[in-house]
C-alpha cells in the first residue's frame, strides 16, 4: 500500500526533480520534558514509519523514480532508555523502500544528486517538492518550511512546490486495507460507548463516567482518536467542551463524542443519551428530530453529492423539526440552536485532508453528525456516525452502535 502510495505521488511530481518529507520531532515542553510525538501522518501514509525524525526523498528524472529513506541508526545506550527504534532492515519490510541511509547522511545524499556531473543520475534537478502546510500565519514554520527556506538559499535555480493539497486529495479515498482497520477502531469504540450505558447513573462526575469508556481503551491498547467530550446537561451545547468535571444530574441527557485510533486511523462517534435510562418527553421530542437528520442525511450521500448540497439537506431537516416542534418560526432562525457542518472526512486525521469544494468520491469515510443545541433548555444533543462511500451508496460503519431511543432505553434498563 505504501508503495502504491508513493506511486501516486510520483505521477505528480514534474520531470527533473525531488520531493522531501518529515516524520516530525517532538517540541520541548519544559525542562528535558518533550510533547508526545506524533507522526505526520502524510509521511505515514507514504511509508508505514511512527518514528521521529525520519526523512523520505523521491527523486523523479531521465526516466527514474527512486525512493530514499534516512533514518537514525539503532543507538545501544539509548535503547536502554527510551527503547530501540527501527533498524535499516525493519524499516525497509515496513515500508518497502530498499534505499535507507543513516539520517546524518541526509544532505550529502541530496547534495550528490543535485551537483552537475556524472552522480547526477536523475539529471539537471529544478524542482523541489514538498509537504507545506499552514493553518494560520501565526504557527511556528513547519520542518518542511525550514527545509525549503535554507534549499533556495542554497540552489536559487529550484522551483518550490507544494503537495500538501494533492497528498489530501489521494489520502481521501481509502484503500481496503485502510477501511478494515477504520472498522476495527469502531469496533472498539461500540464496546466502550456500550460501557458508558452500561456505568450511567446520577451523581457522579463526567471524568468518572468517561472513566469507564477510557477502561476499555486501555484493554485493547489503544488511544482516544481526540479529547474525549462528556458533556451533560447545558454542558453538551458547548460544541468543544472539555472540562468533563461537572456532576451528572438526574433526567439530564449526557453527550459523549469520543474516538479510537487504532493503528494511526480514527474513529469519531457521537451518542447522546439519557442518564436516568429513559428521556424526558422534550428530550425525546429535540432526539427525535436529530435523529431523523442523521439518518436521511446518510441516506442523501452518495457520489455526486457535493458537500454544500449535503449540509443544505441535513440543515434543513433540523429546521423543519424546530418549526414542528414550535422553537422556531422560519428556517432561518434554526442557527440559533444549530451552529456546525454536517461532518468532515475520516481517516488517519479526525479532521481528514480532502478537497470539499468537489463532489463526493467512492472509498471516501465522512462523518455524519447533526445536531441541536438548546442552551435555555439545558438540552445539547449530536447523533454522529461514521460512513464509507461506495460506487452504489454508502455504507453505515457505525450501524451497529445503537441510536434509536426504544434502543437507547431498553439497553440502560436491561
Amino acid at each position: 500500500m505504501y508503495t502504491h502510495n508513493r506511486n501516486q505521488v510520483f505521477k505528480k511530481m514534474e520531470q527533473q526533480s525531488f520531493a522531501v518529507f518529515f516524520s516530525g520531532i517532538a517540541p520541548l515542553s519544559t525542562a528535558d520534558e518533550q510533547y508526545p510525538f506524533e507522526v505526520n501522518r502524510n509521511f505515514f501514509y507514504l511509508t508505514g514509519i511512527e518514528q521521529e525524525d525520519v526523512v523520505l526523498v523521491l527523486f523523479k528524472g531521465a526516466g527514474l523514480e527512486k525512493a530514499l529513506l534516512f533514518i537514525e541508526p539503532v543507538d545501544p545506550v539509548q535503547a536502554l532508555w527510551v527503547g530501540a527504534g527501527f533498524t535499516k532492515e525493519e524499516a525497509m519490510l515496513k515500508s518497502g523502500i530498499t534505499d535507507i541511509y543513516d539520517r546524518k547522511d541526509l544532505d550529502s545524499v541530496i547534495s550528490r544528486y543535485l551537483q552537475d556531473s556524472r552522480a547526477a543520475i536523475f539529471g539537471a534537478i529544478k524542482n523541489l517538492y514538498l509537504d507545506l502546510e499552514r493553518r494560520d500565519i501565526r504557527h511556528m514554520p513547519t520542518l518542511a518550511n525550514q527545509y525549503g527556506q535554507m534549499m533556495t538559499s542554497k540552489y536559487p535555480n529550484l522551483i518550490v512546490g507544494n503537495l500538501h493539497s494533492e497528498l489530501g486529495e489521494l489520502r481521501s479515498v481509502k484503500h481496503p486495507e485502510e477501511i478494515e482497520t477504520m472498522k476495527h477502531a469502531i469496533k472498539i469504540t461500540k464496546e466502550g460507548i456500550e460501557a458508558l450505558y452500561h456505568a450511567a447513573k446520577p451523581g457522579i462526575k463526567e471524568h468518572q463516567l468517561e472513566a469507564h469508556y477510557n477502561f476499555v481503551l486501555n484493554q485493547h491498547g489503544v488511544k482516544p482518536s481526540f479529547g474525549t467530550i462528556a458533556a451533560q446537561g447545558g454542558n453538551a451545547t458547548i460544541l468543544h467542551y472539555r472540562k468533563n468535571n461537572a456532576m451528572i444530574e438526574k433526567d439530564s441527557l449526557i453527550l459523549f463524542d469520543l474516538g479510537v485510533q487504532y493503528e494511526m486511523y480514527c474513529s469519531d462517534i457521537t451518542r447522546t443519551f439519557p442518564v436516568s435510562g429513559k428521556f424526558t418527553e422534550r428530550q425525546k421530542a429535540y432526539y427525535e428530530i436529530v435523529l431523523e437528520a442523521n439518518k436521511r442525511s446518510i441516506e442523501f450521500l452518495k457520489p455526486g453529492v457535493t458537500f454544500k448540497e449535503w449540509n443544505d439537506f441535513g440543515k434543513k431537516i433540523l429546521a423543519e423539526g424546530l418549526i414542528k416542534l414550535g422553537k422556531i418560526k422560519e428556517e432561518s432562525e434554526v442557527t440559533k440552536y444549530y451552529y456546525h457542518s454536517l461532518g468532515h472526512f475520516l481517516g488517519l486525521d479526525v479532521h481528514d485532508v480532502g478537497n470539499y469544494t468537489k463532489p463526493f468520491e467512492a472509498g471516501q469515510v465522512l462523518t455524519v453528525e447533526p445536531g441541536l443545541y438548546i442552551a435555555d433548555e439545558g438540552i445539547g444533543i449530536r447523533i454522529e456516525d461514521n460512513v464509507l462511500l461506495t460506487p452504489n451508496g454508502r455504507i453505515n460503519l457505525s450501524e451497529s452502535i445503537i441510536k434509536e431511543v426504544k434502543d437507547l432505553e431498553a439497553f440502560m434498563k436491561k
